[in-house]
């Protein structure tokens, strides 16, 4: 009897149990019938009117992120459209000056003339290439130099050249070297080397020069040219090393990184001395001063432009991707401007040092064993540690 109420009882607990539970789940699926059945109505509107940045070089991504989005463009007609974002400032010439911008940045008389001439220009982007080597890269080198020069720096290419850009094979692999001019104007007191110039060319077949004022501002356009002419004449290139003529490149370490890469880590390379939480100078006084009537915000994570590596895939990238991006006066800057809009950004490497080694390391061959460039250095520097780590007779346990 005893037996039969525990029976009993058991069947009953189970079965309150089991009733209970098809209560629960019979309240949330007339729950989740009803929130289907209800619609959603959002409070505020998807798309928000933009509002013009106070800034110039703001306001021209502004209009540029509208114009290249056509879910947003489609939101306005061109009735709606606000006077700021149809911009008739620009002429059908985009390289000719652009004299409207004098009313459009609220300072302008009063800034520095390198100010004045950037914004005049700052639509232009195409300029005639006066000195080319269309077959420097007919076997797809491995690694592309690419160093940014000045005309007058015959001592700073030849010290490369007979160093760490020596072309050619390097530890079995194909390096090619090219050096990046513009033109050195009368205007800025330079002296007329073109002759010099043009033998130089004639001799080494590594110059590449486009006619445009070549000017601290102009680095960005040279940047914008560099990665036009990679498509046209060099798209092959496995891996880019770009860099200012007054650094010294480790060759062999860099040539060492490069072959111990995963195909993934190889392909979205772009490594160098990374500058992070960083914004414009505001004192006129400082080399990269910018002025809140051109540009507000902070800066993406750029590599300082002494130089930076990166792979042949990531250079086409950047070349798409510039064409939507408003020049920006520092080069190194709007190259990380770009490599945010890829949704990338560039790796920190610490044998990278933009700004030196202790002072004490500097005439020990073996600081330099590891890194892959010192700035600055000069080219009888150049030409020293290049004989340091070339001598087989380097120890450096």
């Amino acid at each position: 009897m005893a037996l039969l109420r525990r029976r009993l009882k058991l069947v009953v607990t189970v079965t309150m149990v089991n009733l209970f539970i098809f209560i629960i789940i019979s309240r949330h699926s007339s729950q989740d019938k009803n929130e289907h059945q209800k619609v959603n109505i959002p409070s505020k509107p998807f798309w928000t009117k933009l509002a013009p940045s106070s800034a110039y070089w703001n306001r021209q991504q502004q209009f540029l992120d509208l114009q290249n989005n056509p879910v947003l463009f489609a939101n306005y007609s061109n009735v709606e459209l606000p006077d700021w974002l149809n911009d008739t400032s620009l002429t059908s010439d985009p390289c000719k000056p652009n004299f409207k911008v004098t009313t459009r940045v609220k300072d302008y008389n009063s800034l520095p003339d390198r100010f004045k001439d950037f914004l005049l220009y700052m639509q232009c982007r195409s300029y005639p290439i006066t000195v080319d080597q269309p077959n420097i890269c007919r076997e797809s080198p491995f690694l592309l130099l690419a160093v940014k020069s000045l005309a007058p720096h015959f001592d700073r290419r030849q010290a490369i050249r007979q160093s760490w850009g020596r072309a050619g094979f390097i530890a079995n692999r194909t390096v090619v070297t090219i050096f990046l001019l513009g033109n050195a104007t009368a205007g800025d007191h330079h002296p007329d080397l073109s002759g010099m110039l043009q033998y130089e060319s004639i001799r080494h077949k590594d110059i590449i020069q486009w006619d445009y004022r070549d000017s601290f501002f102009n680095l960005t356009v040279k940047e914008v040219l560099f990665l036009e002419w990679i498509q046209a004449r060099c798209s092959g290139a496995r891996f880019i090393f770009k860099g200012d003529d007054d650094v010294f490149v480790n060759t062999y370490r860099i040539l060492d990184f490069l072959k111990g890469l995963s195909e993934p880590k190889a392909r979205d390379l772009f490594v160098g001395d990374v500058i992070t939480n960083a914004g414009p100078h505001r004192d006129k006084k400082v080399k990269y001063f910018i002025p809140e009537s051109m540009y507000v915000g902070t800066y993406p994570p750029y590599a300082g432009g002494g130089g930076y590596l990166y792979s042949g895939d990531i250079a086409a990238r950047l070349h798409n991707v510039s064409q939507h991006v408003a020049l920006y006066p520092i080069d190194d800057v709007y190259t990380g401007m770009c490599l945010r809009k890829l949704g990338l950004a560039p790796e920190k490497h610490k044998g990278f040092r933009t700004f030196n080694i202790e002072e004490k390391y500097r005439s020990n061959p073996c600081a330099y064993k590891s890194l892959m460039l010192v700035h600055p250095r000069t080219p009888q520097e150049m030409i020293q540690i290049w004989a340091w780590l070339s001598s087989p007779d380097l120890n450096c346990q």
